[in-house]
């Protein structure tokens, strides 16, 4: 038996469905937070009273026989050729159904049609006549009260939306024009294992938006690569043209063959000069607008489909930790660390105005994305507080433009200016040894901290949480120091220096 997933996996890449098909089943964590039932309260939005109610495991025959006694079905299961799917809500027209798909989003686009267009495609070969196409979704102009209001929170809709987020396909025309049968890729599933695979071939699917997870695996020849490969070079879409024509080497790059990335010229010319490119002009421009006191600021934070508190919309987020590292011109280093479990972001703004000095830079990573956007909104939430907040946030500056700018580039760094990249070849230690070692690690973990009872677990959770957030804001620490010693460095040294 297959689900619409399944069918989405396959599509992608049937290495992908294989190895998904054979990996361990964990828990499932989802990117976003869903505290709330979803599926009810849409259900309130609808009116909907007596209904059937399917469950996971039912029968095929079950939804079936629904039919002929419900006006309501809720989360039924049907079956077609092995597909098995399950509906949100389908309700009596007469002699018809209207099927209403719910999309635990702001706007549904019809970018990816496939979960509606196999979910008629099943109905109709079962011989479910139906009559209107809608989407049940969330609106992100809703603001929560104190109570949730169902009504107020989901926009039915009968239009699929725009790249500018305006109704425009019509949900049915849109489904119907795009349905394919899915006989055949049903049977190609059947018969795909390990054993009928070929050898992978690469893709732009392979790296699409984020690296395929199993990269790694459909191509271990690429782990064994050198640092200074030239399938480290960053943006190129003739690397492994290159490689091909036994251009090795980002030293070896073809110049007729680059986009002209400022980034790829530093890796260039990194390989060039015994591993490290500095653009020292515009690395001591930059490092001449900080200022000490110099504060390294890190959020950690949530993100809810649904509201949990008064005053947030759909999809806000609720900053949960901060790490704080203050470098004095004296060189002396003060830290503090903010966790909590509900919503303190009032008392979250009133720490970080009395922790973060009240002149100087302050630095993050990646501050555009992500620190910045948390003191706007906190701004926004706190009005008493919005000139001191505000006036944080124009202090900020990001540590990751020298290197997304190619002013610096390590070959150590393979390609990749993460923080956690950066840190791992200028210090031995870093992450390693912590229990949490990535961002959505510890939102997961966060999550236990207002449903477990266990105490030694709650304390174990919290000091993992602060020694991951303190070690991202020291890690700055260690960055930000070693780009004032590569702009103080004469050129003779640079060039004799070993790589990292």
């Amino acid at each position: 038996m297959y689900h619409i997933s399944d069918c989405k996996k396959y599509t992608k890449c049937p290495h992908y469905f294989v190895n998904e098909t054979e990996a361990p089943k964990g828990a499932f964590q989802p990117y976003v937070r869903l505290d709330e039932e979803i599926t009810a309260i849409a259900a309130q939005k609808l009116g909907v009273q007596e209904c059937f109610l399917g469950q996971k495991g039912d029968a095929p025959t079950k939804a079936l026989e629904a039919l002929n006694t419900y006006e309501w079905l809720v989360k039924a299961r049907f079956e077609y050729k092995n597909l098995r799917i399950k509906v949100p809500f389908l309700h009596k027209n007469e002699d018809s159904w209207d099927i209403y798909f719910l999309f635990a989003g702001l706007y549904p686009h019809a970018d990816d049609l496939q979960f509606y267009c196999d979910t008629i495609w099943v109905l109709e070969n079962l011989g479910i006549q139906l009559e209107n196409y809608y989407v049940i979704h969330l609106n992100a102009q809703y603001v929560r009260g104190k109570e949730i209001d169902p009504d107020a929170l989901f926009i039915i809709s009968s239009y699929f939306y725009n790249h500018k987020n305006n109704p425009t396909l019509p949900v049915k025309e849109t489904i119907c024009e795009k349905m394919e049968d899915l006989t055949g890729l049903l049977k190609r599933m059947e018969e795909t294992n390990r054993y009928t695979l070929s050898q992978p071939v690469r893709t732009s699917k392979c790296t699409i938006r984020q690296k395929c997870k199993y990269y790694e695996q459909c191509f271990p020849e690429e782990m064994e690569e050198p640092a200074n490969s030239i399938l480290t070079l960053i943006s190129s879409q003739y690397k492994y043209a290159m490689k091909n024509e036994g251009r090795l080497y980002l030293r070896d790059t073809d110049i007729h063959h680059l986009e002209g990335f400022r980034q790829q010229y530093s890796q260039i010319m990194a390989d060039r000069q015994n591993g490290l490119f500095v653009d020292r002009m515009a690395l001591r421009s930059w490092l001449s607008d900080i200022h000490y006191p110099i504060a390294f600021l890190d959020f950690e934070w949530e993100r809810f489909a649904i509201p949990p508190y008064e005053g947030m919309h759909p999809y806000d987020v609720l900053p949960f930790e901060y790490s704080l590292h203050v470098l004095h011109e004296d060189g002396t280093i003060t830290q503090e660390v903010y966790l909590s479990i509900h919503d303190d972001r009032k008392d979250m703004a009133e720490h970080l105005i009395r922790d973060i000095p009240e002149d100087g830079t302050i630095i993050a990573y990646n501050a555009e994305g992500a620190e910045k956007l948390r003191l706007q909104e906190l701004a926004d939430t706190f009005p008493e507080y919005r000139a001191k907040l505000l006036n944080m946030r124009d202090r900020l500056e990001d540590l990751q433009i020298p290197f997304m700018t190619g002013t610096v580039y390590n070959t150590a760094m393979k390609g990749q200016w993460s923080l956690k990249c950066i840190m791992g070849f200028l210090d031995e230690k870093g992450y390693r040894d912590l229990d949490i070692r990535q961002g959505m690690e510890a939102v997961f973990q966060w999550r236990h901290l207002d449903h477990s009872e266990d105490d030694q677990d709650l304390e174990k959770i919290v000091r993992d949480l602060k020694e991951y957030c303190q070690m991202d804001s020291y890690a700055m620490i260690v960055v930000y120091q070693w780009l004032e010693k590569l702009a103080q460095m004469h050129p003779f040294e640079e060039e004799n220096q070993k790589i990292l």
